[in-house]
């Protein structure tokens, strides 16, 4: 029970932070994207239905907070926190080069279904482009940021589950 609700505080602070904090942060209009990080992360340490749970909340929450369609950032969330639970047996807890690479393809990933889904659909064919200075910048950002929440992720991880590796 204790797991659920820091893992469910870290969803509402995460979609707090996305959008509102991270637009002071910005270096030429790209955020680092902090709810990959936390899907990728818990999914990475705890597999495919917690990250798809973590994923789905998160999202659900950016949804609401953020506006537009309700459940579009839910779906890719989850299918990302899904996607990423594969890793979770390749996991090791001394390693960082592992979460950083699933973060970044996480990443990765969301740029594309976001291009599909907002700008493919509306004729702008120019995904090299988009690629170039949306998706790979943001994934590189991203991925710093993750190196330091990552260590945050797995501290709360290993703390909550009574584990100690």
């Amino acid at each position: 029970m204790k797991r659920r609700m820091i893992i469910s505080l870290l969803c509402v602070l995460t979609a707090i932070l996305q959008t509102t904090l991270v637009s002071y942060i910005q270096i030429a209009s790209i955020r680092p994207n902090l709810a990959v990080i936390l899907t990728a992360s818990f999914a990475l340490m705890c597999g495919k239905t917690t990250g798809m749970t973590v994923g789905f909340f998160t999202g659900i929450l950016l949804d609401f907070f953020g506006g537009g369609i309700i459940g579009f950032y839910a779906l890719i969330y989850m299918v990302i926190g899904y996607c990423a639970g594969y890793t979770y047996r390749i996991f090791y807890d001394d390693d960082i080069k592992t979460p950083l690479l699933l973060i970044g393809i996480c990443d990765l990933a969301y740029g594309i279904c976001q291009y599909v889904t907002t700008f493919l659909i509306r004729g702008r064919i120019n995904v090299f482009f988009y690629l170039k200075r949306i998706i790979i910048p943001e994934m590189i950002y991203t991925a710093i940021f993750a190196v330091f929440l990552y260590q945050l992720n797995y501290y709360i991880n290993r703390k909550t589950r009574g584990t100690y590796y």
